[in-house]
């Protein structure tokens, strides 16, 4: 299995995202472009690269924070939370990046984000980017867009905690509605009974937030749905 760290700039702000593909697989590979929370680009969404590639997929994991100490991450993501073209830029940038690696196969991409990546994935999917399935995992909503919301070609996953105060249900619901009337062929919402925000972190009682709490069941069950869609979107994976 490949696995590297991918030096790139997006304007004049350095970042490093990270590859992990089976060269021993032959063929392009359906391709899954990872957006990590906000703490920034750790080891556990790493983690998920590499058994992603483990499963015959290519897996990109993007950076939009660069090289941020954790304790200083929320810092540096609060001017972006509200930037939407610096957003979509970052989320374009980090699917170039994925494609132009050897094992691409741009007919079948995907994005999947964690937190504000989740946000960061459907912006992407805002911008008519030809990607066949979006998942959000304890998903920041975006701001309201309908027109660019209009522009998702991708199946829509979201899986979040019906006890996440960070996605509170209004917000959901706001969302759904801005789904429907945009038109998005196919979306759905997974919630899951009790669950906080980051239950697919197994560190993230670390971040002192009650928000935040891991939940094993939650993040198997949001992990089996995802590969579901990509088994809809892609087909098998030899």
């Amino acid at each position: 299995m490949r696995i590297q760290d991918v030096p790139y700039t997006v304007g004049d702000q350095a970042l490093t995202g990270f590859l992990a593909v089976d060269d021993d697989r032959p063929g392009p590979r359906p391709s899954i472009l990872l957006c990590h929370e906000g703490g920034g680009l750790d080891d556990n969404v790493r983690g998920k690269a590499i058994r992603l590639a483990g499963l015959g997929y290519l897996a990109f994991c993007l950076d939009y924070l660069g090289d941020v100490p954790r304790d200083e991450a929320m810092a540096a993501l609060g001017p972006l939370i509200g930037d939407r073209p610096r957003i979509q830029l970052l989320a374009t940038a980090g699917l170039s990046q994925m494609l132009a690696q050897e094992g691409a196969d741009p007919a079948r991409a995907a994005a999947i984000g964690f937190c504000f990546g989740g946000t960061m994935a459907l912006e992407l999917g805002r911008t008519g980017a030809d990607l066949r399935a979006i998942v959000g995992f304890h998903s920041g909503l975006p701001q309201p867009a309908l027109e660019e919301t209009r522009n998702i070609g991708a199946s829509v996953l979201l899986c979040l905690g019906a006890a996440d105060p960070i996605i509170p249900a209004e917000g959901r619901q706001a969302f759904e509605t801005e789904l429907a009337e945009a038109g998005v062929a196919d979306w759905r919402i997974e919630l899951y009974g009790g669950v906080k925000h980051s239950f697919t972190n197994p560190h993230a009682a670390t971040f002192g937030m009650d928000a935040l709490a891991y939940d094993a069941t939650a993040n198997r069950r949001s992990w089996r749905s995802m590969i579901g869609l990509f088994d809809e979107a892609f087909g098998p994976v030899d």
